[in-house]
C-alpha cells in the first residue's frame, strides 16, 4: 500500500440517536479503535477512535449535550440531553494536545465489521 493511500483521510458524519447532535470527523478509512473496560465504556459498549480536535467539527447540538466527568476528570463525556447517546467526548491527550474520542458506533455508514478493536485496560488505568 502506498504511503499516500495509507494516510488518506475520509470525512464521516456522525451523531446521536435522535439527531440533535451532529458532527463531521476526518479520519482514516480504517482508524485505530479501542475497546475500553473502564466503568463507563464497558457499560456503554463504546468503540473509540481518537482524533485531533482540529479534525472534528460539531455541526449541531452544542446546547443539546450534557457534560459528565468522573475519576481523573480528563475526559468530558458529552451525552445528548434528549436520547442519552454519547457519540463523542473531548479531552486532552497525554502529550497535552486537545483530542476528541469518537464512538465509531455513531458514525454514519461506518463498517464496524472491518474493525479489530484493541483492548485497553481502562479499569486499571
Amino acid at each position: 500500500m502506498s504511503e499516500a493511500k495509507a494516510t488518506a483521510k475520509h470525512i464521516y458524519g456522525g451523531g446521536c440517536h435522535c439527531g440533535a447532535v451532529r458532527y463531521s470527523v476526518s479520519t482514516g478509512a480504517n482508524p485505530p479503535v479501542i475497546s475500553c473496560n473502564c466503568s463507563i465504556c464497558s457499560k456503554k459498549g463504546s468503540l473509540l477512535s481518537f482524533v485531533p480536535a482540529d479534525d472534528f467539527k460539531l455541526l449541531a447540538g452544542k446546547d443539546a449535550v450534557s457534560d459528565y466527568q468522573f475519576n481523573t476528570k480528563n475526559i468530558h463525556h458529552l451525552f445528548c440531553k434528549t436520547c442519552g447517546v454519547e457519540s463523542f467526548a473531548t479531552g486532552t491527550a497525554p502529550n497535552g494536545d486537545r483530542m476528541v474520542a469518537i464512538n465509531v458506533r455513531c458514525l454514519d455508514g461506518f463498517d464496524l465489521e472491518t474493525l479489530e478493536p484493541m483492548k485497553y485496560d481502562g479499569k486499571s488505568a
